[in-house]
C-alpha cells in the first residue's frame, strides 16, 4: 500500500500548466525568487511552489517554460512516479538539495489538483482536524550584529517569539540584551550547512555562552566536534536537527535519538518521502515543527496548513511571510495563526 493511503489513489487530470515568477526583497539582504507551477485540469487549478534558492536556476526554469510532458490521466500516486522520471532542469542545478525543491512543487501542485478535482480539502482527506499554528519567526541579527532587527518587530508585536541563528560575533552584551526579550525560543548553530552563506563553524565559546543563556530554548544543527561535546553532553534532549533531515534514513543515522526535528517539506523531496517521515516521527514519539525556506507564495500556506495537522503547537517556524520583509509592516497576524484551511484543494490562507 502507497505510503499515501487513499490519497495515492485520487484520480488526477492535467491538462496543461504555467510558471509563475515571485520575487520580493527580505531581511537577509538578498532578493528572493521563487515559482509557482500551476497545473489545470476540468476547470481547476493546482499551484506548488519551487523554492530552488539560486535566481540564476529560478531565471532558467522560467526561461524554459512549461515543457514538461504532464498532460494525462493520472492517479496521484502515478503522477509522482512519473515526475521521478523527468528532468525537470534545463541545466544543471547549482546545488543538490534544489532538485529535491523542485520535485515537490510539482508534487505539491498535484496534490492540490486532485483535491481540488474530487472537492476534498487536504485534512478531509486524511481524517485530521487542522488547528490554530503556534510559530516563530527565525531571524539574522545583521552584521555586525545588532537588538535592531528584534526591537523592530517587538515594538509592533510584543508577544512575537524568534528563532535566531547565533555567530561568533555575538557578545556577552548583545546575549545579555537578548535573554531580557524573554522572546527566544529557539536557536539555530547552522552547524550543518557546508559551502553556503549561513555557515557557521563550530565555536565551543559561542556554544557555551548560548546554551547556558537560554536554558529553555531548542538549540538547533549544533556541530559535534571534540571542542562542543562537551558542552553540548547535558543538552541533548533540546537539540533539533534541520539541514541534514530529508528521509526517515537521516532521522535513523543521527547520532542520538531527538526528541524534536525541523521538517522541511520541499527538502523531502516529495509528498511519500514527507508522509513517511512524519509516520515514523509519529510512531516514534519525535516531535516535529515545520519549517520555511522563504516561500514567496502559497508554499508558505502550505507549509502552514501541514503545520496545523501534524505539529500545530510546537515553535513552527512558518511565520507569515510579511515578518521577514526589510521593514515588517502592520497588521501581520500574531501567533497562533487561526485555521485558514480553504474547503477543498492544499490551500491555506
Amino acid at each position: 500500500m502507497s505510503v499515501l493511503g487513499d490519497l495515492g489513489t485520487l484520480p488526477l487530470h492535467l491538462e496543461g500548466y504555467e510558471l509563475e515568477r515571485l520575487q520580493r526583497d527580505v531581511s537577509s539582504d538578498f532578493t528572493r525568487v521563487s515559482t509557482h507551477i500551476r497545473l489545470h485540469g476540468d476547470g481547476e487549478e493546482g499551484i506548488g511552489e519551487d523554492v530552488t534558492y539560486d535566481a540564476e536556476d529560478q531565471d532558467a526554469l522560467q526561461e524554459a517554460g512549461a515543457v514538461q510532458p504532464l498532460d494525462g490521466k493520472w492517479t496521484l500516486d502515478a503522477f509522482c512516479d512519473h515526475v521521478a522520471t523527468l528532468d525537470l532542469w534545463p541545466r544543471p542545478a547549482l546545488r543538490p538539495p534544489s532538485v529535491l525543491y523542485r520535485r515537490w512543487a510539482y508534487e505539491s501542485a498535484a496534490l492540490d489538483l486532485a483535491l481540488r478535482q474530487n472537492g476534498m480539502s487536504l485534512h478531509e482527506a486524511l481524517g485530521r482536524e487542522p488547528r490554530p499554528v503556534n510559530f516563530v519567526v527565525s531571524l539574522r541579527l545583521g552584521e555586525p550584529p545588532t537588538m535592531q532587527p528584534i526591537e523592530d518587530r517587538l515594538a509592533r508585536y510584543p508577544t512575537l517569539k524568534f528563532k535566531l541563528d547565533p555567530v561568533s560575533g555575538w557578545d556577552e552584551e548583545l546575549i545579555a540584551a537578548l535573554v531580557a526579550t524573554g522572546a527566544v525560543d529557539s536557536v539555530d548553530f547552522k552547524g550543518m550547512y557546508v559551502g553556503t552563506v549561513v555557515d557557521q563553524p563550530a565555536d565551543p565559546l559561542l556554544y557555551r555562552r548560548v546554551v547556558e543563556a537560554f536554558p529553555d530554548a531548542w538549540i538547533e544543527d549544533p556541530k559535534l566536534t571534540p571542542e562542543t561535546e562537551p558542552v553540548l553532553a547535558s543538552v541533548h534532549d533540546r537539540i533539533t536537527w534541520d539541514a541534514i533531515i530529508h528521509t526517515v534514513d537521516d532521522v535513523k543515522a543521527l547520532p542520538f535519538a531527538p526528541r524534536m526535528i525541523n521538517v522541511k517539506p520541499s527538502r523531502a523531496g516529495g509528498l511519500r518521502p514527507l508522509f513517511e517521515l512524519n509516520r515514523y516521527c509519529e510512531e516514534h514519539g519525535i516531535q516535529r515543527y515545520g519549517g520555511g525556506q522563504f516561500e514567496l507564495g502559497v508554499g508558505r500556506g502550505q507549509i502552514q496548513y501541514l503545520a496545523s495537522i501534524f505539529h500545530p503547537d510546537t515553535p513552527n517556524d512558518v511565520a507569515p511571510g510579511g515578518y521577514n520583509d526589510v521593514e515588517p509592516a502592520d497588521g501581520l497576524p500574531s501567533s497562533p495563526l487561526p485555521v485558514a484551511a480553504h474547503p477543498t484543494g492544499f490551500r491555506w490562507g
